[in-house]
């Protein structure tokens, strides 16, 4: 049988795929990873494609950008263009944190920053009743997760449904579509790569942010057993969803 191929699409060298990247490869996956932060248009064109070719699936990661931040990254409208393409072709789909946050604009919602203020550090995982039942988030009830974001999805496109909640209530995962996920934490994070996020980032030239983080650094890596616990199985459980709809006999999707 052919292995499964990834599309990612990478926006900075400290957000790889890390943990979600490792997981998959052991199963078999084969990640096709753009690094759209570090190509050169005039050598080779475009960074980002206009669809995913015969990827399984498209995996769309974070970074310090905006999603609306057109001007200092100028492969985003690319990008929301390539999610849109193919969340509306039935491609299953996956967005963390930045990837969330556009997959939401790019389907007809809205980015804003959070009046709350950043969320930094490990966060709990509130399910909302359509979460509990949710196939991709339904086991992660009572788990916590790494966040590291100023902006929020404040408007979701129509079809869209709230999974989870963080504790001030802002949306902190989202389904699309029954094939289509974003979630505003990161479940691929390593403590090491928290770390290379606030030494030295632009989000974290506030003094107190810096404290924050500094403060959840040491709870994120007390806690890597833990998220390594709860967050290998969400990525199995995706890969999982992208095999049943890709396979060749599988009913198209409906919404």
């Amino acid at each position: 049988m052919k292995p499964l191929t990834f599309l990612v699409i990478e926006h900075e060298d400290e957000c790889p795929p890390a943990w979600l990247g490792e997981w998959w490869e052991e199963r078999g996956v084969v990640l096709r990873r753009i690094q759209a932060h570090a190509h050169d248009p005039a050598r080779s064109g475009a960074a980002i494609p206009a669809d995913v070719g015969d990827a399984d699936a498209l995996v769309v990661l974070g970074g310090e950008a905006g999603a609306n931040d057109d001007a200092d990254y100028p492969w985003l409208p690319a990008t929301r263009d390539l999610i849109a393409r193919t969340v509306d072709a039935g491609v299953p789909y996956l967005g963390v944190c930045l990837g969330h946050q556009l997959a939401s604009v790019a389907l007809g919602g809205e980015v804003r920053r959070n009046p709350n203020g950043m969320a930094t550090g490990l966060t709990p995982v509130a399910l909302t009743a359509a979460g509990e039942q949710d196939p991709l988030l339904s086991e992660c009830a009572g788990s916590v997760a790494v966040q590291w974001n100023s902006d929020i999805a404040t408007r979701f496109p129509e079809r869209a449904v709230v999974l989870a909640t963080a504790p001030d209530g802002s949306p902190q995962a989202v389904r699309f579509t029954p094939w289509a996920y974003g979630v505003q934490f990161h479940p691929e994070v390593t403590p090491e790569q928290f770390d290379s996020w606030w030494v030295g980032k632009p989000s974290a030239s506030d003094p107190a942010v810096r404290a924050r983080a500094a403060a959840a650094s040491d709870a994120i890596h007390a806690a890597r057993d833990d998220l390594r616990a709860t967050w290998r199985p969400f990525a199995a459980r995706f890969l999982d969803l992208v095999r049943d709809f890709r396979a060749p006999d599988a009913p198209g999707p409906v919404d």
